[in-house]
């Protein structure tokens, strides 16, 4: 562990009674050390973490730990106490108090080394070695693991040949875990080496994800799909949680994970026994994405940067559209042309609460563009990612670039952070990378790009879209209807359908959209309501061809359809794709073609039927939807009819053997 503890951070005769005591009197050591910089506010960021989540452990262990910008390098102070400190551990105080303390940014070099320390706090040969020194020289020499370092008691004893032959058995239990805590520096890792512990005990196979501080490396597709079972041990949301669905499931805290990982594993396999399985998560799982790996090619990549993007904007779309799209409704067109409501409010009238949801709709509606591109960034390069991302599309917005502004601001921005990470930086600059250098140097980068070389030609670029849209008419508004119907319907929720969507939002984007992008939000909000209501109508007419779980499905697929969730779909293409997709999406292309062509508009960009009092031309935009749910219904009960037709041909064309048939003998 290198220089992260010394001697003089090593105090062995602790005299503390309380864990604020613990923490102030370790604290000092790193104060002294020059680790720390100021004294009270590492302490109150250490006291922040601890409100979080106790941060005692089972065996008598204490880790109070925190990222703090008053830290100058990643430090580690030990203190053992004869009295015991209580830290909220289940089984009691501690007396091995470890004091973590990791700068602001950490790098993940010396993550990694904690993390290291965290897995080796689960060993009791190590605990025990701790509690047996009496030079704090040596107690930081088996901290960093030197080589020299006096071995633990019991190390190095061979196993007797019994314990080591693996007995001939079936393939093992597997089970994929994920671990993770708010901070993740020590509860994550102590998690997972624990689960990995009670996996090796009870004869099961456990593969753990750790998502901490440090990043988190991920699991090889063919790992998560071959397990039996998932275990998250987690405090902070798991990432991609979706890759993870489908199967027998135990969720807990991180807390759970070090102190009964015993109690995990059985729960799940009792799940994995009754068949307990999670449902799919909602948008995820498209056929594009199944086996995704680590080494996907740029394409892919790409892809998944964009939709990151798209996703965390769609939110403030919706919020902000709705807001907007209600105003109009209760105060008219003219609401746009209202003083702020800062200066003229009043409580009684119309007017102003009209007002008041455009106005907030429209600051909804400022964010658009930074999103997108501070979440391209941080789908490319993580956190570091987000402050010149954000720079960019706020830029973008200022040079009326718009939303191809933001997505090239996101991939720039996201370029240059993964472009300064690879420098080799001195290690007395590493501390400060993350919070001031690449902030710095990223948002400087992207700043001038966006203003000086590439802003400019893309604003143009923007403009000349907008001018093509807002002269789209006749037959070539319903041509793009038919395109946006059959994006819409190609992959049901899917990268395609997100294309289509973001297309489509972007145009409305704006607190004056025209009224072609409009109707252009119009034909993709009804095409994509089509293949969830046609596969509930399908299976309303004619339930015989599909099985019991597909009428099931189908009786949620009409609320889903009707409030737009294309997804709602994706139980029957998965089970039969070639009938299932070409269907909707001649639907899709029939709904988009007459929703262009009636001149329906929309100013909301979610909601289904439900936003219909904010439609232009409602009644046609109805007939619209009912004419692409009829086509795409009739389509799957036709292809499918024709199957089963085949197959009951293909069985009558076998001959049933005769009752006096006689089986030949070779001569």
């Amino acid at each position: 562990m290198s220089d992260m503890i010394t001697a003089d951070l090593v105090d062995l005769d602790l005299t503390a009674d309380t864990k604020q005591a613990a923490a102030r009197s370790l604290a000092v050591r790193l104060v002294t050390a020059g680790r720390v910089t100021d004294l009270d506010g590492f302490l109150a960021d250490v006291a922040a973490r601890e409100a979080q989540m106790p941060t005692g452990l089972d065996g008598g262990i204490g880790i109070p730990h925190c990222r703090s910008e008053h830290v100058t390098e990643p430090s580690l102070a030990f203190g053992r106490s004869a009295a015991k400190v209580d830290f909220g551990a289940p089984d009691g105080p501690a007396d091995l108090i470890f004091l973590i303390a990791a700068p602001a940014g950490a790098d993940s070099e010396h993550l990694t080394i904690l993390s290291a320390l965290a897995r080796r706090l689960m060993d009791a040969d190590f605990t025990g070695a701790l509690r047996s020194a009496d030079d704090p020289a040596q107690v930081a020499a088996l901290i960093r693991g030197d080589e020299d370092a006096p071995a633990a008691p019991g190390a190095g004893d061979e196993a007797p040949a019994s314990s080591v032959a693996a007995p001939e058995a079936a393939p093992p239990f597997r089970i994929v875990a994920v671990t993770s805590c708010p901070t993740g520096i020590a509860h994550t890792y102590m998690a997972a080496e624990s689960l990995q512990k009670a996996g090796e005990d009870k004869g099961v196979e456990i593969t753990v994800e750790t998502q901490g501080s440090a990043g988190f490396t991920r699991l090889d597709p063919s790992v998560i799909a071959a397990a039996d079972a998932v275990i998250f041990a987690h405090d902070v949301e798991v990432r991609e949680k979706e890759r993870f669905s489908g199967k027998p499931t135990v969720d807990v805290g991180v807390k759970a994970g070090i102190n009964r990982p015993g109690e995990l594993i059985d729960e799940v396999r009792g799940k994995a026994a009754r068949g307990e399985v999670t449902a799919p998560a909602t948008g995820g799982g498209v056929p594009m994405d199944i086996g995704a790996g680590p080494h996907e090619h740029f394409g892919i990549k790409l892809r998944k940067w964009l939709m990151t993007g798209v996703s965390y904007m769609v939110p403030f779309v919706a919020a902000g559209g709705l807001l907007i799209a209600l105003g109009f409704a209760i105060g008219g067109y003219q609401v746009k042309s209202a003083p702020s409501v800062i200066d003229h409010f009043a409580w009684l009238q119309a007017d102003s609460w009209a007002a008041l949801m455009f106005q907030i709709g429209a600051a909804a509606f400022g964010f658009l563009v930074p999103v997108l591109a501070g979440y391209i960034a941080f789908g490319m390069a993580d956190r570091p990612g987000l402050v010149p991302g954000f720079v960019g599309g706020a830029i973008a917005v200022t040079i009326n670039a718009g939303f191809l502004g933001g997505l090239a601001a996101g991939l720039v921005a996201g370029a240059v952070v993964l472009a300064i990470q690879r420098v080799n930086i001195p290690k007395v600059l590493r501390g400060i990378m993350p919070v001031v250098v690449i902030p710095l140097l990223s948002s400087i980068v992207v700043g001038f790009l966006m203003f000086v070389v590439i802003g400019k030609p893309i604003a143009s670029a923007q403009k000349g879209m907008t001018d093509w849209l807002n002269g789209l008419s006749g037959t070539n508004a319903v041509f793009l209807g038919i395109i946006l119907g059959l994006m819409m319907c190609f992959d049901l929720g899917g990268p395609v359908n997100k294309v289509a969507y973001a297309f489509a939002t972007a145009g409305i984007a704006v607190t004056n959209p025209s009224e072609n992008s409009m109707k252009i939000m119009a034909a993709v909000m009804a095409a994509g309501m089509v293949p969830p209501l046609a596969m509930a109508l399908a299976t309303t007419v004619r339930g015989k061809l599909f099985t019991p779980t597909e009428r099931e499905n189908g009786k949620a697929a009409w609320v889903l359809g009707a409030s737009f969730i294309s997804e709602g779909a994706i139980p029957f293409a998965a089970a039969d794709p070639l009938r299932v997709i070409p269907s909707s999406m001649v639907g899709g292309a029939v709904t988009g073609a007459l929703s262009m062509g009636f001149g329906s508009t929309l100013r909301a960009p979610h909601g289904g039927i439900f936003v219909i009092g904010l439609i232009g031309k409602p009644f046609l935009y109805l007939i619209a939807i009912a004419a692409g749910t009829l086509v795409t219904a009739g389509l799957v009960v036709l292809l499918k009819g024709l199957r089963k037709t085949a197959q009951a041909e293909q069985e009558a064309a076998i001959p049933a053997p005769a009752d006096d048939a006689k089986i030949p003998v070779a001569a």
